[in-house]
């Protein structure tokens, strides 16, 4: 059955069929019973299912998430909710040093089946404290997978999926996508279904590839318009869809076929995923095709709090535009 939904509503909708299709499954973490406080994702579950299902804590990221790891270790299958990226920071202990590790130390007769959700919530003047992105970091760490979802069926599948994995992973979701419209269709999910993810292809094209995730997504797509508008180009868009262990033959053959590769990034430049996409390609294509890249990332520097500098702090898809065909198109 398929139906229209938007990308937040997807994400009640899988909080609200694992609640209630499995009894293992408990949420913890701020402002679950606000009906605002984690963008209207979660509104009145704690009232269909209890609030010693769906828990809101105090103010504890570190408490929080090592209690949900315990939990996990006595067959309860958690989902932890840090409604901002920036500060899910003060329990990066128990997720590095914990749940990742776990099944390597103790040789794989015990592993961390947990869900740890991760909100990135920027503009709005919010600053360099509210600001951050920080997927990049914890794609770097072995033993978690980190997912990005950039659709409504994403969203579902994602969320649903990381719960019935025997694996920790980080979900993470972009307040920027909340009203995003898509279809919604209930898909056949096992425990192997994060284990599959691979990039997509949303667009098919000859003349250039664009490789971008979460959020940049929906950017992209307003990118490849205005590419439309100023020259007539073929574009290739992928999604990476997840982070960690990327199965990058579709992004390979994409570009050894356009010869032309720009990656979309809304984190920071340095040690970033768009240098890893760029990496990639290089290595695999350097002794059969030549290609130009580019990517578009953010400065290196935290986000200010004035709305005309975060004009000019994020991207701009006219400026870009006017850049790669500038540069890739010269």
């Amino acid at each position: 059955m398929k139906k229209t939904q938007i990308y937040s509503k997807a994400i009640y909708q899988a909080f609200h069929d694992l609640l209630k299709n499995r009894k293992d499954v408990v949420i913890l973490g701020q402002g679950l019973w606000s009906p605002w406080y984690v963008g209207s994702t979660m509104n009145d579950l704690e009232k269909k299912f209890g609030k010693d299902r769906v828990i809101d804590t105090p103010v504890s990221e570190a408490a929080v998430t090592g209690m949900a790891i315990g939990a996990s270790l006595f067959k309860l299958r958690p989902i932890v909710v840090h409604p901002r990226m920036d500060f899910m920071l003060l329990a990066t202990d128990s997720i590095i040093n914990e749940a990742t590790k776990w099944k390597y130390i103790l040789g794989g007769t015990s592993n961390v089946k947990i869900t740890i959700r991760s909100i990135i919530n920027r503009g709005g003047e919010q600053g360099a404290q509210h600001s951050q992105s920080l997927y990049s970091m914890f794609a770097n760490i072995p033993g978690i997978d980190v997912l990005l979802p950039s659709n409504p069926q994403d969203a579902y599948d994602m969320l649903v999926g990381s719960v019935l994995s025997d694996r920790p992973s980080m979900y993470i979701d972009d307040k920027w996508l909340y009203n995003e419209i898509g279809i919604i269709k209930k898909n056949k999910i096992n425990k192997n279904f994060i284990k599959n993810i691979k990039p997509k292809t949303l667009i098919k094209g000859k003349d250039l590839t664009i490789v971008t995730l979460s959020y940049g997504v929906k950017f992209s797509k307003e990118l490849i318009k205005e590419l439309k508008l100023k020259k007539k180009i073929s574009i290739e868009l992928i999604d990476l869809r997840k982070i960690n262990d990327i199965k990058d033959a579709v992004i390979i053959k994409s570009v050894k076929k356009t010869k032309r590769l720009v990656v979309i990034d809304f984190g920071w430049k340095n040690c970033s995923i768009s240098g890893e996409i760029i990496s990639r390609c290089s290595e695999k294509l350097s002794n059969k095709t030549t290609f130009s890249s580019m990517r578009y990332t953010l400065p290196d520097t935290p986000a200010p709090t004035n709305k005309l500098l975060e004009k000019n702090y994020y991207l701009d898809s006219k400026k870009i535009a006017q850049d790669i065909i500038r540069n890739i198109f010269k």
